[in-house]
């Protein structure tokens, strides 16, 4: 299947998609080395999800924003500001020990402790994203960006794995290595920059067209953000570095076998993207959003309650296998329910509150963890997610596109 379909998408798409692939590769390690870095660095349990619900809360702030000034600044002018914020706070990273400046960094910059993209960069490549291709066309592009994320997100997940395999073959210490890694997360952030400085500028429009904010589809917007909110609630209970740390104190795996394990998740969660696009057409978007959702939630509260390693890991591949498919038809069928002048607001105005309801999630989980509950995160998330599968199913079944 060819990244990029000849039918119904510009070829400016291709940018986009190389930027997010990167951008994945980064979040990819990160996201696992983030607990160790900081447990390296004398922080403990409760940092981690402390840290992890900043960067999540600043990502929310920030996407508001975009929502408020995006169709007055354009896609353009504020993706190349967003990849200026990402090398800073690669770099930043890679210069602090004190949790309270990396608390700083975490709330105003980039790092994704999550297996999904959370930034601010999300919704202005969507929306961008929308407008280079044809309604025929729009699920796969969008699931081809999901899959761009997905896969280059799990070679990401095999370089996590780097601190201990140099500190064996050349002796440098895994704090060192780490802090070379997010060098590196900033350097990406400068070539990130350069893919979005080549995208054409957006033609003029008119003042109104500008303008443009949530209209006629506001009622529908706002509800469907309202549930997502639950789903990313839930979701915020297990990012993948709770889920790392899950990992590490439940079973003891080390930094290399738990990059192997979400290099195997992410690349069944990359399958998964595509089959959603055959899935949609068959049973339509809402249908394949829950009723592959449903499942993967139930895989997740069995891995919590497995008697041991194999069985945990195995039931949590298999919830990876499923629980994506609603990530390209869940953002299909926002831009689908509104019109297209509404497009960048309903992007903004679903990932505000998604964000929002992350953020409060990974300290709780984190004290969770802390306090000795292990796998309450996991049950929490499932039932949580089972609920929101039901109530949007119920509340969205009879809503047509446009």
């Amino acid at each position: 299947m060819a990244l990029i379909p000849s039918a119904g998408i510009e070829r400016g798409a291709l940018r986009i998609l190389a930027a997010r692939a990167l951008r994945a590769f980064c979040d990819g390690f990160v996201a696992i080395l983030l607990p160790a870095y900081l447990l390296a660095l004398g922080h403990g349990t409760l940092e981690v999800g402390l840290l992890s619900s900043a960067t999540l809360l600043g990502s929310a702030l920030a996407t508001l924003g975009v929502g408020a000034v995006g169709n007055r600044l354009g896609h353009r002018v504020l993706l190349l500001g967003a990849a200026i914020l990402m090398a800073a706070t690669g770099f930043g990273f890679a210069a602090s020990e004190s949790f309270w400046l990396l608390l700083v960094i975490a709330f105003v910059g980039t790092i994704n402790p999550s297996s999904g993209d959370v930034s601010v960069f999300s919704p202005l490549e969507q929306a961008a994203l929308a407008g280079m291709a044809t309604d025929h066309a729009r699920t796969a592009l969008f699931a081809r960006y999901s899959l761009a994320g997905s896969v280059f997100g799990a070679v990401g997940a095999l370089a996590a794995g780097l601190p201990e395999r140099l500190h064996l073959a050349v002796g440098m210490t895994p704090l060192g290595v780490m802090r070379i890694m997010f060098l590196f997360y900033g350097a990406a952030g400068v070539f990130v920059w350069w893919l979005y400085r080549a995208l054409p500028r957006p033609p003029e429009r008119a003042a109104e067209a500008r303008q443009a904010s949530l209209g006629a589809s506001r009622s529908i917007v706002l509800k469907l953000a309202g549930l997502f909110s639950i789903d990313a609630f839930a979701g915020g209970l297990i990012v993948n570095s709770l889920l790392a740390l899950w990992l590490f104190k439940r079973f003891g795996l080390s930094l290399s076998d738990a990059g192997a394990f979400f290099f195997c998740s992410s690349v069944l969660a990359a399958l998964s993207y595509l089959a959603a696009v055959p899935l949609a057409r068959r049973f339509g978007l809402l249908n394949t959003m829950v009723f592959t959702h449903i499942p993967s939630s139930v895989c997740l509260i069995l891995a919590a309650l497995a008697p041991g390693q194999a069985w945990a890991i195995a039931l949590l591949l298999l919830r990876s296998a499923l629980s994506q498919m609603d990530v390209p038809t869940r953002t299909a069928y926002v831009m689908g329910v509104v019109t297209p002048a509404e497009r960048p607001a309903a992007a903004s105005f679903t990932s505000v509150p998604r964000s929002l309801a992350a953020a409060a999630s990974p300290a709780l989980a984190g004290a969770m963890i802390a306090g000795g509950a292990l796998s309450a995160p996991l049950l929490a998330c499932g039932a949580l997610k089972i609920l929101y599968d039901l109530v949007l199913l119920a509340a969205f079944r009879k809503v047509d596109l446009r």
